[in-house]
C-alpha cells in the first residue's frame, strides 16, 4: 500500500513544555512523513497557536511567520530575570505597593504603535552564525540592534497588582517577554512575563487548534483538519500556468512568470 503523503497547513496547540521543534518531531512520528515544518518559534513555556506545515506547504515558513500575532500573557510586576520570563535567573526585585492601577494601564497603552524594541539574549536570533541563546547560556552577553515592531492592540483583561493579564496582538519579531519587561522597566520596578498563550496566528485560531494527542487520535482522517495550500490562497485571483510546470509548482517550486498564460 502507498504510504499517504501529507501537503497542507495544521492547526496544532503546542503544549507546555515542548519546544517548537519537538512538536515537529512528534509529528513526523504520526504520520511517518519527513517533510515537516513549523512557522513562528514558540518558547518552550508558552502554549498555543503553532501551525505546522506538511509536504508541499513547507515553503510557506517565512511567509506566515511575517504575519501578524495575537497572545494571551500576564506580566508579574516588580521581578526581572535574565530571560525576561518566570523560568530565568532573578536578577532583582522592586516594590510594587505603591503602583496605581491608572498609571499601569496608562505606561502598558504607551506602547502601541510602533517602538524600538531590543531582541532579548535568550532568543532564537542570529549573531556572526551563533544563535544568542547559545551565547546567553555561556554566559556572553553581545551587541544586538534595536529592532522596530508594532503592537497593533492592547487589551487589558485584569489587574490584581503586581499582576496583569493582557492580550495583544502584534507585528511579526516582537518578543512578548520583551514587551513584559519594558513596561516594568517604564515604570521603574522592572517587570517579567509570567505566562504566554499564543491564541492566533494570521487565520489560525486556537479554538481549532489540535493537541499532538488528538492528531494521533485522528490519524486515520487527519486529512479533515488540514487547510490545502490551495484553501489558503483562496483570497488571491487564479492564474493558468503551462501544463509542463503545473506539477512542479504544486511540489511546492516557486511561480515563473514566463509560465503564466493569462
Amino acid at each position: 500500500m502507498a504510504k499517504n503523503t501529507y501537503n497542507g497547513i495544521i492547526n496544532i496547540f503546542k503544549e507546555k513544555g515542548y519546544t517548537s521543534h519537538d512538536v515537529v518531531a512528534k509529528m513526523r512520528g504520526i504520520l511517518k512523513q519527513k517533510k515537516i515544518g513549523h512557522s513562528g518559534t514558540l518558547d518552550p513555556d508558552a502554549t498555543g497557536v503553532l501551525p505546522v506545515l506538511l509536504g508541499n506547504a513547507t515553503v510557506l515558513s517565512d511567509m506566515l511567520t511575517d504575519k501578524s500575532k495575537e497572545y494571551e500573557a500576564i506580566l508579574l510586576l516588580g521581578v526581572s530575570t535574565d530571560t525576561q520570563d518566570i523560568s530565568g535567573e532573578v536578577l532583582k526585585k522592586a516594590d510594587t505597593s505603591s503602583l496605581k492601577e491608572d498609571e499601569v494601564k496608562s505606561v502598558i497603552f504607551s506602547f502601541l504603535g510602533e517602538y524600538m524594541q531590543l531582541p532579548p539574549m535568550y532568543s532564537a536570533l542570529k549573531v556572526g552564525g551563533k544563535k544568542l541563546v547559545d551565547l546567553a547560556r555561556e554566559g556572553k552577553e553581545v551587541k544586538r540592534e534595536p529592532r522596530k515592531v508594532r503592537i497593533f492592540d492592547i487589551d487589558i483583561i485584569d489587574i490584581s497588582l503586581p499582576r496583569v493579564k493582557f492580550r495583544a496582538k502584534v507585528s511579526k519579531g516582537t518578543y512578548i517577554r520583551t514587551l513584559c519587561h519594558d513596561i516594568g522597566e517604564k515604570l521603574l520596578v522592572g517587570g517579567c512575563m509570567e505566562s504566554l498563550i499564543r491564541t492566533r496566528v494570521d487565520r489560525f485560531d486556537i479554538k481549532g487548534a489540535l493537541t499532538l494527542n488528538k492528531v494521533e487520535e485522528r490519524r486515520e482522517c487527519i486529512n479533515n483538519d488540514i487547510m490545502s495550500v490551495e484553501e489558503y490562497f483562496s483570497f488571491l485571483p487564479k492564474i493558468n500556468t503551462s501544463p509542463d510546470f503545473d506539477k512542479y509548482l504544486h511540489n511546492g517550486n516557486k511561480l515563473k512568470l514566463n509560465k503564466i498564460l493569462n
